[in-house]
């Protein structure tokens, strides 16, 4: 026999079930309409908007790679456009990726909400320098220079960016005047001296080199730099001591037989055209 129920089997069940259901439908409450009316207008609470890395975080960000800190600056300038620390630092490590152009942009941004910013005129005028651009650097150094007079710093990169545009003693004067504000400072010794290099005078650039590795707070690239030019002056015992002081052995051979054959290019190249270009490298870490 079929399971199924028979049609007046479900019949007579629905029949039995009516009262039942009316009953219920009968001792229900009507629904509240005030309630029902404020529920309806009650909007979904929106989600909550991204915060700002911590102080600790931040702080810590200068630990990373330039590309690790050009993605979070990046984040925190997308989460506050107007937070000036965080487009100055992500101007900073932008520069640092070669990505000269955006930098720029992005130190610009600051400047537009504050215009007097000494950060982002500092990095603004870095990213045109790096980029061989030293011509626009000085409008902003100036500005720079004139908000904080005691400060070496934007003399030293004006220095660079007159060395760019071939105003020589322009740039000397600018150093000299740095040197007044901080003595014996290796980044702006430094800065001299490879201007002397590359135009040929290796002897002045050894002085103020040798002055600037004396200095507590030289870097490796200051003593690099020295070895570069006692390379070229063909005093490579010396220029091998250092090398070997400061370098792994295969760095250290690589870079000797570097100076070994540009010393031999010397015998036969006048000075100027044989003395190296500027070591941007000295501006790392300097300030300037």
């Amino acid at each position: 026999m079929s399971r199924a129920p028979s049609l007046a089997t479900t019949a007579l069940i629905a029949v039995l079930l009516a009262p039942a259901v009316s009953h219920a439908a009968a001792a229900t409450p009507a629904p509240d309409k005030s309630a029902t009316s404020s529920q309806a207008v009650t909007a979904p609470t929106p989600p909550k908007p991204p915060e700002k890395a911590s102080p600790q975080a931040r702080a810590d960000a200068a630990r990373l790679s330039p590309l690790g800190r050009a993605a979070f600056w990046g984040h925190e300038a997308q989460i506050d456009p107007t937070d000036m620390v965080a487009g100055v630092q992500l101007a900073s490590a932008l520069r640092a990726l070669g990505q000269y152009d955006t930098a720029i942009q992005s130190a610009g941004r600051v400047l537009v909400i504050d215009p007097n910013n000494m950060d982002a005129l500092m990095e603004e005028a870095r990213a045109y320098v790096a980029s061989g651009q030293g011509f626009y650097a000085i409008d902003p150094l100036g500005h720079a220079e004139a908000i904080a007079p005691k400060d070496w710093r934007p003399l030293s990169l004006m220095g660079i960016a007159y060395a760019q545009v071939r105003r020589a003693d322009d740039a000397q004067a600018v150093w000299r005047q740095a040197l007044v504000l901080s003595p014996d400072n290796p980044a702006v010794l430094t800065n001299m001296a490879m201007e002397f290099a590359a135009e040929g005078d290796t002897a002045q650039a050894e002085t103020l080199l040798r002055r600037a590795a004396a200095q507590p707070t030289a870097s490796l690239t200051v003593r690099q730099d020295l070895t570069l030019v006692l390379g070229l002056e063909g005093k490579l015992s010396e220029a091998e001591v250092l090398l070997r002081r400061d370098l792994p052995p295969d760095q250290a051979d690589a870079d000797l037989a570097y100076l070994q054959a540009a010393s031999a290019k010397t015998v036969d190249t006048p000075p100027a055209a044989a003395a190296p270009q500027r070591s941007w490298e000295s501006l790392k870490g300097a300030g300037g």
